[in-house]
């Protein structure tokens, strides 16, 4: 039984400070992964109690998401009403290089972070991912910041996503007396998909990929044949909405100083791209979860780049050709497909029948964005309970596998929903919107920084990274890069305010930096915790081997087989 890290440390090669190997007579044959023994502490270091490791620590969660499931969540999991209806938005405000500029921008550090991320999940796929990851190379403190701070706004993001699946019903039924019964409806639904375990929730996850990649390949191939005039009217736009109105829009903030307007409009957009960036991360949080997670998150982490420029960047560019960012029909906010610019330019070019096919997709967008957002939630919440962040009873987990009662815990969140529904209650719930994105800001944040300090503890330690089952050259620039770009993303976030004060809205953009201060504070003080030195970090304790997580490939032998091993 092994527990020292896969394709990095051997038995032998141990570091004194590091767990010796566990004794076999206090264990059954069960692997340690699963908790095999249950209750017993083992030291790292007998004479420092900060090396104390329990075997609840270890995973009861269960493999039941296979590779299928894994690499469809990482093609098209985040692929939702941000991109389908919030590209409009991005389109109005910061004209077509603006928003592609924007989403470009955000694209990237996406990119960065997930490759920082998926490093480290490949060498340890393990329960509590990255907040357990900056707990146990950072500070522990600052792993019950970054956990708590991805749990709330991962769990306010459910009902956003709730909200905006029940709005687009009206597309069909503008009777808004019905809402509440459809908000009730989607989210019975959402929470009994997680419920009912992660089988079902790898299951629903996959078809609803596969319907969101069918959508947005639809719209790119069609509206690049309505641009070239292949549309019943046959109206060749090319960039003629490049040239007039112009590529860049303006904010309206400066309207003496353009090139400062333009580059506010820009600025703008960048919020709105990040909110459709938001949940990459699902992967990571899926990896103790997932069957072979180290081969499957390093396949999934490889075709990001490629997911990104396809779906987002060539998306984005087509909308930015399609209609004109100063069309009144942008500024519909409707929350339906009757604001997305798809709709707009199908209509116009006489093809009637893609709007009501849009607004169903983009439907099950919506209701897969906050099955995700759930599932997110509740496993971070497991998380931090095995490690003791968190009340002991979220760290409960059922003979399947199914963490119940971080579940429910995170389910009650998704009635927060009818929230939208009351008129009175409808600028708070505007308020969890501003925080989730926000949020999300600080957590891409932490995972880099996370990532540089693993990074520097590997090479301290003569660990070398590029036998792992993912690496990327690129590293530690990508960390870097994020970091950089994502402290700026946070100061910028509310620039607006400063034109034209609002209080709430002030609060709601720049709270997030003290409750992450707080957090991190809080658990200092309380546990008078310390931040590892690199020749402390503990790369060997819990970690399963390549043995205990991978099951052999099976090559495929018919020709369906071999294309869908291409695709998954």
């Amino acid at each position: 039984m092994s527990l020292h890290a896969p394709d990095a440390i051997s038995q032998a090669e141990r570091p004194p400070q590091y767990a010796q190997p566990f004794d076999e007579k206090t264990a059954d044959s069960a692997s340690l992964e699963k908790g095999g023994v249950e209750g017993e502490a083992f030291p790292v270091n007998p004479e420092d109690a900060r090396y104390q490791f329990h075997a609840v620590d270890l995973d009861l969660v269960q493999r039941r998401l296979k590779q299928r499931h894994v690499q469809m969540i990482a093609i098209a999991g985040t692929l939702g009403t941000g991109l389908f209806l919030g590209s409009g938005n991005a389109l109005r405000e910061g004209g077509p290089l603006g928003a592609l500029i924007g989403y470009a921008l955000v694209g990237s550090v996406s990119y960065a972070t997930l490759c920082s991320l998926g490093e480290m999940t490949s060498f340890a796929p393990i329960s509590g991912t990255f907040p357990h990851y900056a707990a146990r190379w950072v500070d522990p403190a600052f792993g019950f910041a970054l956990g708590w701070n991805y749990f709330y706004t991962s769990a306010i993001s459910t009902p956003v996503e709730i909200t905006a699946a029940g709005i687009l019903l009206t597309y069909w039924d503008p009777d808004t007396g019905h809402q509440a019964a459809y908000t009730a409806a989607i989210t019975i639904c959402v929470c009994a998909i997680n419920i009912f375990g992660v089988r079902y929730f790898g299951e629903a996850e996959f078809m609803f990929s596969i319907i969101k990649i069918l959508l947005i390949t639809m719209l790119i191939i069609t509206g690049l044949v309505v641009d070239l005039g292949g549309g019943p009217t046959h109206d060749r736009i090319g960039f003629r909405y490049w040239r007039n109105p112009g590529p860049v829009a303006a904010a309206g903030l400066e309207p003496k100083i353009i090139g400062l307007d333009r580059l506010l409009a820009i600025i703008s957009v960048i919020v709105q791209a990040a909110f459709s960036f938001q949940g990459m991360e699902l992967v990571a949080v899926a990896a103790s979860e997932t069957e072979s997670p180290r081969r499957n998150i390093a396949k999934a982490v490889r075709r990001v780049f490629w997911r990104i420029l396809v779906f987002y960047i060539l998306g984005i560019l087509i909308t930015g050709m399609l209609v004109p960012y100063n069309d009144s029909n942008l500024l519909n906010d409707s929350g339906t497909a009757a604001e997305s610019p798809y709709v707009i330019a199908f209509t116009r070019a006489g093809i009637k029948v893609l709007p009501a096919v849009i607004n169903a997709c983009v439907f099950t967008s919506a209701f897969s964005a906050g099955n995700s957002f759930l599932f997110s939630a509740s496993r971070i919440l497991y998380g931090l309970a095995l490690r003791g962040q968190a009340p002991k009873i979220f760290a409960y987990c059922t003979k399947q596998g199914l963490p119940i009662a971080a579940v429910l815990a995170a389910s009650c969140f998704a009635w927060l929903s009818f929230m939208n529904v009351s008129e009175g209650s409808e600028t708070v719930f505007n308020w969890f919107v501003n925080l989730s994105t926000t949020g999300g800001f600080f957590s891409w944040g932490a995972m880099c920084v996370t990532y540089l300090r693993f990074y520097k503890g590997l090479k301290a330690q003569g660990i070398d990274r590029t036998q792992f089952s993912y690496y990327n050259r690129l590293q530690p620039w990508l960390a870097w890069w994020a970091i950089g770009w994502l402290a700026f993303f946070i100061l910028i976030n509310g620039y607006a305010v400063f034109w034209t004060f609002h209080a709430d809205i002030f609060v709601t953009d720049y709270v997030n930096i003290p409750i992450f201060l707080g957090l991190y504070i809080f658990w200092k003080i309380l546990k008078r915790t310390k931040a590892w030195r690199v020749e402390e970090m503990d790369f060997v304790t819990a970690i399963p081997s390549m043995e205990e997580t991978e099951v052999p490939e099976v090559p495929p032998t018919t020709f369906l087989g071999k294309i869908a091993s291409i695709i998954f």
